[in-house]
């Protein structure tokens, strides 16, 4: 095969390539959401007090460990397809942050503990199998999707992520030394690296641009440590260590080999945790239609098709059932790798795939998922602010599909207007029920969503 055939097979979901072409093709599909395949976790666990440091550490390893397993297990399920479980899509499977809010409350309610965290994973086991019922009946529900509400949806889901984004580009908005220079410089790096293979190479350098970005920034990071100082001092005089700085650490004290373990944490199932996650997975199911809308428009310039809707989530379903047995939380289409998609148009299946299953060997070797969990967070930040950006670029095209008519064009404004405003403006709903703001508030997707649909429903269609 030869530079030019390897080149198209690249923008060919089926296209036979290389595994030397692939496999970097991938590996930046990994390097863009390994982090935030593994933040919920720590987030939830550290909620319900089984963290680090406390008498259930190791759990929590654990968990980190099947995390990574389970992500790849299920992006394989997801663009192969095991009869109707998948869409054959090119899509990222990773630990959901959506649930986030709901889990927290969830841990609050139960008083925390192990308990808390194993009534969580009893409703997601119970969830996973709600959102596959709601995948089979997707086709009938389609028509309530036409491509101005998707757009909505999706256009919805980038402007969410621009914030995430800009954060990491930053350092993480939790750094002591948030917003710096050093973190800036590694962000801006990072970032016109990409840009500058993306338009002026050609071939695999310029496909390849995310990873060969961030790989920069990874270098320059350990050479900034060796000249420049690596701790700093808060206004309270207490020392921390800076953001960007590699904690090799880490990697030395991983472990080379890992078996993973099947149910580290007994799954329990109570009411309190199961109605409020129930209603999340509906929210889950209306982001993958919008995830997958997005990717297939980005990436393939045409729209999903009813079986690949269908199979997507129902996809969503089953591996965020299986991801219960591994104690890991809901398994979900990833938006960050829907960017990464429209960004470069990359959507061979095989590519990904490699990264799929690079995932599963980080399962099975720690040391080598240490290596990737220590990259700054203003590095992937130089990278995420692009793809991020990307997204919203594929909602717009999504949307324009149509055309924008009066009745559009309300639909559109009034979804993000009054939608989308509303739930990434969180306060507005503090006179609410708590469950009405863990659902509405936070990213604004589920409210844009919803009022794109009633809206598409409501008003008379024109002539």
């Amino acid at each position: 095969m030869n530079e030019a055939e390897n080149k198209k097979a690249a923008y060919d979901f089926y296209g036979k390539m290389p595994f030397r072409k692939a496999f970097p093709l991938g590996l930046q599909h990994v390097l863009a959401m390994f982090v935030g395949n593994l933040t919920p976790i720590l987030i939830i666990t550290g909620a319900c007090g089984i963290g680090s440091g406390t008498e259930f550490a190791e759990v929590q390893v654990a968990l980190l460990q099947n995390a990574m397993l389970v992500a790849g297990i299920v992006t394989l399920i997801q663009l192969y397809a095991i009869g109707p479980v998948g869409g054959k899509v090119p899509i990222i499977m990773g630990t959901s942050s959506g649930f986030i809010g709901v889990f927290n409350s969830v841990a609050g309610v139960m008083g925390g503990g192990i308990l808390a965290y194993g009534a969580i994973l009893g409703a997601s086991l119970i969830g996973g199998l709600f959102e596959t019922v709601l995948g089979f009946m997707l086709k009938p529900l389609h028509r309530f999707f036409p491509a101005v509400v998707t757009g909505t949806v999706v256009l919805s889901i980038g402007l969410s992520l621009i914030s995430v984004g800009v954060g990491s580009f930053g350092g993480g908005s939790s750094a002591k030394d948030y917003g710096s220079m050093e973190n800036l410089l590694l962000g801006t790096l990072v970032l016109v690296v990409i840009i500058a293979l993306k338009h002026g190479t050609k071939g695999m350098t310029s496909v390849s641009s995310i990873l060969i970005g961030i790989i920069v920034g990874y270098i320059v990071a350990a050479i900034m440590a060796l000249v420049l100082p690596t701790t700093g001092v808060t206004a309270e005089g207490v020392e921390y260590t800076k953001a960007w700085v590699l904690n090799w650490d880490k990697v030395a004290q991983a472990k080379w080999f890992a078996v993973p373990a099947l149910m580290p944490v007994k799954l329990v199932f109570d009411p309190r945790a199961i109605v409020p996650v129930l209603i999340m997975f509906v929210v889950t199911a209306v982001e993958t239609v919008g995830d997958i809308s997005g990717v297939i428009e980005g990436g393939m310039d045409r729209e999903a098709t009813d079986s690949e809707l269908s199979g997507g989530v129902v996809c969503d379903g089953v591996g965020s059932s299986l991801a219960s047995l591994f104690g890991v939380l809901p398994n979900t289409s990833f938006s960050q790798n829907v960017g990464l998609v429209t960004m470069t148009k990359v959507v061979n299946r095989f590519a990904l795939a490699t990264g799929a299953v690079f995932l599963i060997l980080c399962g099975l070797f720690p040391k080598l998922s240490a290596l990737i969990s220590i990259m700054p967070q203003s590095v992937l930040g130089g990278a995420a602010v692009m793809m991020f950006s990307s997204i919203v670029v594929s909602g717009i095209g999504l949307i324009t599909k149509e055309k924008m008519t009066v009745r559009n064009t309300t639909i559109v404004s009034v979804a993000l207007g009054l939608g989308y405003g509303l739930g990434a403006n969180s306060g507005v709903l503090a006179g609410l029920p708590q469950s009405v703001q863990l659902i509405f508030g936070g990213s604004g997707i589920v409210p844009a969503a919803l009022v794109a649909i009633i809206l598409n429903i409501v008003l008379p269609k024109e002539e």
